[in-house]
């Protein structure tokens, strides 16, 4: 027995010392930087120890723009790209016969260039003075006045921003829902059909407690990617995101880190850390709710 257990560590060896190396390690590294006050990276020296950096940080407008830019992609995003995926995985499980062409079209986003996705947004939305774009010649359609969606109001790049998250994200949804879809047993809904059971009540009573782990999965996935979120920002504002109003917790660290105003290790510590325990306590609730609403 002992034997066999010493062979399963053995194995287990380099998974476990990869992620002690490059996760474990950086994690306690960035922890301690966190609490060092006025450190140098050049000369690795600091002043103090204590809660400065954090209390800059939570009082520092940029952060505090950044939290609630992140926040409201957040919480846009994830439950309206999960809603569409559902609805469109469900139509192509209804279409049997072009499902697997559809499951391709649907998917071609995903494997597209992140910054060329942006350009296209860019195009179809920014105000110039050689065109209105797309989306302004849909309004002034209906007599709407134009808006500029790239460098205009507040509200109009969020919109924009939360519309290019959903496209991001939604191509691979609606693959795994399709899939998980296709695993749910047909006797199930012979069943229901012989009780006269309407469609509705086969959706909500058998395809999503079927397929919960799936979504439960997606959500999870959902918000910890929402709230990496920095390069989707970058490809339709511009690197200059403080400016723009329109910058993430990710990109306040990176700006912390290499941005003009950057060479702050310890501030963009702190603000790691704060971006890891908002992900680990929202990650925590989900975890909580899962166990009253999937069923494996």
């Amino acid at each position: 027995m002992e034997n066999k257990s010493f062979k399963a560590w053995l194995y287990l060896l380099p998974a476990v010392l990869f992620l002690g190396v490059f996760l474990v390690y950086p994690l306690i590294d960035v922890f301690v930087y966190s609490f060092e006050e006025g450190y140098n990276y050049a000369s690795q020296t600091f002043f103090g120890i204590g809660f400065y950096n954090y209390s800059y940080v939570l009082h520092d407008p940029y952060f505090l723009q950044a939290v609630q830019n992140t926040l409201i992609l957040v919480f846009i995003t994830v439950p309206v790209s999960t809603g569409i995926s559902l609805l469109i995985s469900v139509a192509l499980s209804s279409v049997k016969a072009l499902r697997k062409a559809f499951q391709t079209i649907y998917f071609l986003p995903y494997v597209t260039n992140t910054l060329a996705v942006g350009l296209v947004f860019m195009i179809l939305f920014k105000k110039t003075e050689y065109t209105e774009g797309l989306a302004n010649l849909v309004i002034n359609f209906f007599g709407f006045n134009s808006v500029d969606f790239i460098e205009g109001p507040y509200w109009a790049k969020m919109l924009v921003l939360c519309i290019y998250t959903i496209w991001i994200v939604m191509p691979f949804k609606v693959l795994v829902l399709t899939s998980a879809l296709a695993s749910v047993k047909q006797d199930y809904y012979d069943s229901a059909k012989v009780d006269g059971t309407s469609k509705f009540r086969m959706f909500t009573r058998i395809t999503i407690p079927m397929i919960s782990p799936m979504l439960f999965y997606l959500v999870i996935t959902g918000f910890i990617g929402a709230f990496k979120a920095y390069s989707d920002a970058v490809a339709l504002f511009g690197t200059n995101l403080n400016t723009a109003e329109m910058n993430t917790i990710v990109g306040y660290v990176y700006d912390m880190l290499y941005g003009d105003s950057g060479g702050y290790p310890s501030f963009a510590s702190a603000a790691a850390i704060i971006l890891f325990s908002i992900v680990l306590t929202i990650t925590c609730i989900n975890l909580l709710v899962s166990k009253k609403h999937v069923h494996y």
